[in-house]
């Protein structure tokens, strides 16, 4: 499956890296490995998360607080957004159109 991240969830990723990594060295590195995991859970098991809404899905990380918003698209994974779960839970709405909700 291809993994293709919106920009602004690409953008979330960095800056979250640069966070951990300020906190304590290689903390934005271990934070990296867990996103992969997560993903790599998602590619496995792409329904195995509850609907958030018509085609968008949610898994949490299981370290840090954040979730993957994902879209399934054939044989695409679309990283809609890399979110911190404390903050604006409802901001990755506005990255999807209505259509592909």
């Amino acid at each position: 499956m291809k993994v293709l991240f919106l920009e602004a969830a690409e953008q979330e990723l960095i800056e979250a890296e640069e966070y951990y990594n300020g906190q304590r060295e290689g903390l934005g590195f271990e934070f990296s490995e867990e996103i992969r995991a997560t993903i790599n859970r998602i590619i496995e098991y792409p329904d195995a998360w509850s609907p958030i809404s018509r085609r968008t899905r949610r898994c949490r990380t299981k370290r840090f607080p954040y979730g993957i918003i994902y879209q399934v698209m054939e044989e695409v994974l679309l990283i809609v957004a890399v979110m911190h779960l404390q903050r604006e839970p409802e901001s990755w709405r506005r990255r999807v159109s209505k259509r592909l909700r």
